[in-house]
């Protein structure tokens, strides 16, 4: 079978007007912004077998204004942005454990980014699960590619009341070490939100347009790379899940003896400036499997 990287390409929509491939593994930019849609009310995925059909491109040129002499704009250096569509299905198992008004999956949801898949649905793409046994990695962007990504919506204080066994797919994965940035959990390790979740899976696969895309609809989005920015980059550097898992353990031993070392200096602060030990192995999300929440 052929690799899909070479289909036709989708531009990133963010303010420097630059054209990016669909998907392709660009480093998000600070403050970008991207289009909020309308709708999303119904999206639910049916109760069949897969989900629906992969969204059609939808990227309309911006037609630059022709000059008197029909030769077109006055300026040759102009750069037309178009809208990037994200063109896998995202979906979500949503359990209404939180609040509404504070849900980025619900959010997402009104804004049309996102589908409700119904208890019992089967999904054929990756499912970013804290039920998981495989961490996710760049080995996965062409199931991604086939059948789009999801996000088990929970909160770790009623994850024994998720039907785990209800949720059907056959590409369950866990998040390596990341850092949150969402107002409710900012600078907690695994503590993503739904938003986050997706996101971070998409950078890892190598589809940053696309996680530029749903962090752009909040205004702390643009925070998520940049404090994450020098884990993802690694973990991009990896092929598979054992690969992801040993770049993991790396990161955190190396943060571990940073905190080590700044609380012997008495500077309380570490290399990554949240001052706080990136690791409680007392805590219960850290032994837990690796999760997210609102």
């Amino acid at each position: 079978m052929g690799k899909k990287h070479s289909q036709s390409p989708v531009v990133s929509t963010s303010s420097r007007g630059h054209k990016h491939p669909r998907g392709a593994g660009r480093s998000a930019g600070r403050g970008f912004t991207g289009h909020r849609g309308r709708g999303g009310k119904n999206n639910r995925y049916s109760d069949g077998p897969g989900v629906d059909e992969r969204p059609e491109s939808a990227v309309d040129d911006v037609e630059g204004d022709e000059d008197d002499s029909g030769e077109g704009s006055s300026s040759g250096n102009e750069v037309e942005e178009v809208e990037v569509k994200i063109e896998v299905p995202v979906a979500m198992w949503d359990f209404d454990h939180c609040d509404p008004r504070r849900c980025s999956g619900k959010k997402l949801s009104r804004l049309g980014l996102i589908k409700e898949l119904r208890v019992g649905s089967r999904f054929r793409g990756i499912v970013v699960s804290p039920k998981g046994k495989q961490v996710i990695s760049p080995s996965d962007r062409e199931i991604i590619l086939a059948g789009g990504l999801a996000v088990v919506e929970c909160s770790w204080a009623r994850i024994d009341d998720v039907p785990f066994n209800k949720i059907a797919s056959p590409h369950e994965r866990l998040l390596p070490y990341l850092l949150a940035t969402n107002p409710t959990n900012y600078g907690k390790p695994w503590r993503l939100n739904c938003v986050e979740a997706l996101a971070a899976a998409f950078y890892i696969t190598g589809f940053d347009t696309y996680a530029e895309k749903l962090l752009s609809s909040f205004g702390w989005g643009g925070s998520f790379f940049e404090v994450n920015r020098s884990f993802l980059e690694k973990y991009k550097t990896c092929e598979t899940a054992d690969d992801i898992t040993a770049m993991q353990d790396k990161i955190i031993n190396e943060l571990e003896d940073s905190w080590k070392e700044s609380r012997k200096n008495k500077g309380g602060i570490t290399d990554w400036g949240l001052g706080r030990p990136p690791l409680c192995q007392s805590e219960p999300w850290a032994k837990a499997s690796r999760g997210f929440e609102r």
